[in-house]
């Protein structure tokens, strides 16, 4: 397995990621979208989620596919970018067919970065209108750390950000990783700049500083956000996607699989204070039976992916005005 050319989850074959970020509301949102609907699935280990329409990607429920994901800042004010998104989706003509109406299927999560230090006062919910962009901005390349649904998020001792990292398997199939790391927990080693996912690097992709020469005690890995925990204040929410073409319940096997990555990269993780959710998308331009052996490949590279990708989220995140919190290049 390797990185795909872009080292993004774009990698995937017909996803697109737009971004929206307001600087002084430290604060944004990122959109996954493809140019036609795609089967996706939803896996939730934390203890304080915050969703839209994620009931309706159970295998069990009537449609089987959507037309975006949302991963946005703003706690439960937050998940208003759907309905942009929506807005924008209908404006191109896109939604699930109900007689001459379509309406469009955008599952959503959210992230709590209500206390990083932006300025919160306004009056009128700005995320919906930031949806709308994200969703306009969509494309294959698109920038890392401290933008959309990364703006403004934080972990333990760190600012955090957008990460993602991708990974092309020798039979054709690509998998990728998009999240939004935001939380409780570390991504770095206590007392030093080393990565959790530094066994999983890839060429320095996240600053080649490789593994602690000591393990940290039990009790220096208990780290909360800013040293003591908020409630309901953190979350790492993320997408994996790949070019296979797998059914609903094959999808949210490879979400449930991929929370191992984000366990690996954040300590800890899938705490009570976190909402940490995976969603799965599958695009299915790779059309071709998926084996028992494929699916065991598709949720080890998930997991890898999405560890690496918290990773290149933290490495990314840049110094702004305001931050109650370093970023990893200046420690």
């Amino acid at each position: 397995m390797k990185p795909g050319p872009h080292n993004l989850i774009t990698d995937v074959d017909g996803i697109l990621v737009g971004n929206a970020s307001d600087a002084t509301l430290k604060s944004g949102v990122t959109v996954l979208t493809s140019d036609r609907p795609f089967t996706a699935a939803v896996h939730v280990m934390g203890g304080a989620p915050g969703t839209r329409e994620t009931d309706l990607l159970h295998p069990s429920r009537l449609v089987e596919q959507v037309d975006a994901l949302v991963l946005s800042g703003g706690s439960a004010f937050g998940l208003d970018a759907a309905s942009g998104v929506a807005d924008a989706l209908i404006e191109v003509g896109r939604g699930y067919p109900i007689g001459d109406i379509r309406v469009p299927i955008v599952p959503a999560a959210i992230l709590f970065d209500l206390l990083n230090g932006g300025d919160k006062d306004w009056t009128s919910n700005p995320y919906r209108d930031l949806g709308w962009q994200a969703f306009n901005q969509a494309k294959e390349q698109f920038s890392l750390g401290s933008v959309g649904a990364g703006t403004g998020a934080t972990t333990a001792n760190l600012k955090g950000g957008l990460g993602s990292a991708s990974l092309e398997l020798d039979d054709g199939l690509v998998v990728g990783a998009l999240v939004a790391a935001n939380p409780v927990g570390a991504v770095t080693v206590p007392g030093s700049s080393r990565f959790w996912a530094a066994p999983f690097e890839i060429d320095g992709e996240f600053g080649d500083a490789g593994l602690p020469r000591t393990a940290p005690l039990p009790e220096q890995t208990f780290l909360g956000k800013h040293t003591i925990p908020d409630e309901m204040a953190n979350t790492t929410i993320a997408i994996v996607a790949t070019n296979a073409d797998l059914t609903r319940g094959q999808a949210e096997r490879v979400a449930v699989a991929a929370h191992d990555g984000m366990a690996r990269a954040i300590v800890p993780s899938h705490t009570p204070f976190d909402g940490d959710l995976v969603f799965a998308a599958a695009t299915s331009t790779r059309s071709r039976l998926i084996t028992p052996t494929d699916l065991l490949s598709l949720c080890h590279a998930s997991s890898l992916c999405l560890a690496r990708a918290v990773a290149r989220a933290v490495r990314y995140a840049m110094p702004e005005p305001g931050d109650i919190l370093p970023c990893w290049n200046q420690v």
